[in-house]
């Protein structure tokens, strides 16, 4: 089954409104042509607007970074579905390493928040991996497994086709190591026979799964060359223009 690809560019905690409209009006410029490839970014909370602002009408979406489980209430900091509602936000990033690793972050609330991103109409990007020494024990899959079980809990077949996983390896986040093709695709694979043990083999070649781990223009065309891989989820190398449109173009 052919799967199209699906770049997100997660900008974490970087860029002001003013660097974000610098940035997202020169990437919007050099990407313009493409229409093979689903180009998203998720710009910081605050820059939203801004983004949607300046990338209205053109082919790239634009996704927040992380969604409350609760409609309202007293969490201080956190941001609802409705609110994301409110802007048109399409894509959310759900359980980032990030999030599970600095804000305790668990399965149970990625799935929370996966079921209010899909009850809201948002398509969550559920993002599962595992860590260094999890690798170094033999225990990715079981890792992964876990993570994904506990993140679609609940979830039915029809849902699971407005989400996309992210598989990213900790180990490889923002550390310039990158997992190599053969590695990541071997998780990939494992991570769509899941799919079809947990739902069916048609949902399972339909889903799309990005590699997230230190993409870049130099290696995203081996990476995206893999059987399984159908995309990136992007950190550093989204956070200037020139980057990652090359990134996207060279698998235009």
């Amino acid at each position: 089954m052919s799967r199209k690809l699906f770049i997100a560019g997660n900008w974490k905690m970087n860029h002001t409104n003013a660097v974000a409209k610098e940035v997202l009006a020169d990437l919007k410029a050099q990407v313009a042509g493409v229409t093979t490839v689903d180009i998203a970014i998720c710009p910081t909370f605050t820059t939203l607007p801004t983004a949607l602002e300046v990338l209205e009408g053109s082919n790239i979406a634009v996704g927040a970074q992380n969604v409350h489980f609760a409609a309202n209430g007293a969490y201080t900091g956190e941001i609802s579905a409705e609110m994301l509602n409110e802007l048109n936000v399409p894509f959310v990033i759900i359980g980032h390493s990030e999030r599970r690793q600095y804000f305790a972050e668990t399965d149970e609330t990625v799935n929370q928040r996966t079921k209010a991103a899909l009850a809201a109409g948002i398509k969550p990007i559920v993002c599962v991996g595992e860590t260094l020494e999890e690798r170094q024990a033999g225990d990715t899959i079981k890792v992964v497994e876990t993570q994904i079980k506990g993140a679609f809990e609940g979830i039915s077949e029809a849902e699971l086709a407005n989400i996309t996983i992210a598989y990213e390896p900790v180990w490889a986040i923002g550390t310039g190591e990158t997992a190599t093709p053969q590695q990541a695709q071997d998780v990939h694979a494992e991570i769509r026979k899941l799919v079809a043990a947990l739902y069916t083999q048609a949902a399972a070649d339909a889903i799309i799964i990005q590699y997230g781990g230190s993409v870049k223009p130099g290696n995203v065309v081996e990476l995206m060359g893999q059987e399984d891989i159908d995309g990136a989820l992007v950190g550093g190398a989204s956070l200037k223009a020139d980057d990652f449109a090359a990134l996207v173009n060279n698998v235009a």
